[in-house]
Parts: structure tokens; C-alpha cells; sequence
């Protein structure tokens, strides 16, 4: 049996393809947000628990998604970041843009990948805890 993790990561596929690391690193990276935001408080109601999916998109797909999605309500966390909050279902769809300087960054110094990963999601759910009253991690 498998259950659902409140907070789950994915690359889009021309990210997986450039960087062969993103997988492990965007799986380690789930597990460990997970573990935080449930240290943090976050769910503390076991009926009510928010779902968060954060999608790591490059520029052209990160502006699809904005394309696909520009009639939905979105909160507005930073111009490379697509948040969206459906309140019924308890559920944020959050797209984060890797731009092309962080691209050709990270292809420079594929040894930062999993540090400038991690730093993004984490100020990404920090706004989310900042928007929701929750305990930052």
C-alpha cells in the first residue's frame, strides 16, 4: 500500500534530461520537506491535510502552465513562481521556473544542483506557510 505525501515533487522531462541527478535529488528533497512541514505543525488536523505539488518547469513549460492556467486564481510569490490554491479540494499546484541563467549555472556546477534545489522549494513553501499562518520550516 502506498499513501499520498502531503508535499510531492516533479521535474518537468527536459529537466530530468539535462540533469541526471534531479530525481534522486527532487526524491530526497520531497522526504525531507515532508518531515519538516510535519515537525513544523502543519498537519495537525489528519482530516484536513493541505496537498502541495511543486512542478520544477523550464522557462518554456513554466509559461505553458501560466498559459494553461491564466483563469485560475494564482497567488503571486515571484515572477518565476505559479501558485495555485483550490480551497474546496485542500490542494496547491505550485509551478517553479528553473530560468535559463540557473540553467546554465547549474550545467556549469552541476555540484550546486541539490543545495539551489533545495533553497528554492524551501522559500517556496515558506510563503506558502507565511500566506496559510503555518510554522516556517
Amino acid at each position: 500500500m502506498t499513501v499520498q505525501l502531503p508535499i510531492s515533487i516533479q521535474a518537468s522531462k527536459e529537466l530530468l534530461d539535462k540533469f541526471a541527478k534531479l530525481s534522486s535529488v527532487s526524491n530526497k528533497l520531497e522526504a525531507q520537506f515532508n518531515f519538516q512541514t510535519l515537525t513544523a505543525g502543519w498537519y495537525g488536523d489528519e482530516e484536513n491535510i493541505l496537498m502541495i505539488h511543486l512542478s520544477l518547469e523550464t522557462p518554456a513549460s513554466f509559461y505553458f502552465q501560466k498559459m494553461q492556467e491564466s483563469a485560475i486564481p494564482q497567488d503571486e510569490f515571484a515572477d518565476d513562481v505559479l501558485s495555485y490554491h483550490n480551497v474546496a479540494e485542500n490542494k496547491i499546484n505550485c509551478y517553479i521556473a528553473i530560468t535559463d541563467s540557473e540553467i546554465i549555472l547549474l550545467v556549469q556546477q552541476p555540484k550546486l544542483l541539490a543545495g539551489f534545489i533545495q533553497a528554492k522549494i524551501k522559500k517556496i513553501l515558506n510563503l506558502i506557510a507565511n500566506k496559510l499562518s503555518f510554522e516556517q520550516i
